[in-house]
């Protein structure tokens, strides 16, 4: 181990739909925001506050496409990833930033089905990194 460690962990639920970009060479990528939602109570007012985080995440290859058919927008997933930031030029030639979580493993806890076929009982697939190729694709 090199001394440190880029690890994320979270449990959300999907803000949209998976958005899915092809390459040439049959390799793909799914972008999608995951919300995380905190509640607390301000000490000063008494008031409950909830808050929620949007963040990026993106999913490769055989992964996305898993995460295409079997995820929708509202769907709760427990992900672990790594955090990558990336800048590039817009076409203004504004510099541009984001912060994304490259997902290295996931586990549905809500499904489509889910919801479509009230509660079925659907086994849940839980993917890793083992599972999925390993491809450094371009953005």
């Amino acid at each position: 181990m090199n001394g440190t460690v880029n690890k994320v962990i979270l449990v959300g639920h999907l803000g949209d739909d998976i958005k899915m970009h092809y390459f040439e060479g049959g390799n793909c990528i799914g972008r999608f925001p995951l919300a995380t939602n905190e509640t607390y109570i301000n000490k000063s007012t008494g008031e409950k506050i909830n808050s929620t985080e949007w963040h990026n995440l993106v999913v490769r290859n055989k992964a996305a496409e898993i995460c295409e058919k079997y995820l929708s927008k509202g769907d709760k997933v427990y992900v672990e990833g790594r955090i990558k930031s990336r800048q590039w030029q817009d076409d203004s030639g504004s510099q541009k930033y984001t912060t994304e979580i490259q997902v290295t493993e996931f586990t549905f806890l809500t499904l489509k089905k889910e919801s479509e076929d009230s509660r079925s009982q659907i086994n849940k697939p839980k993917y890793d990194e083992d599972d999925m190729p390993k491809n450094d694709l371009p953005y």
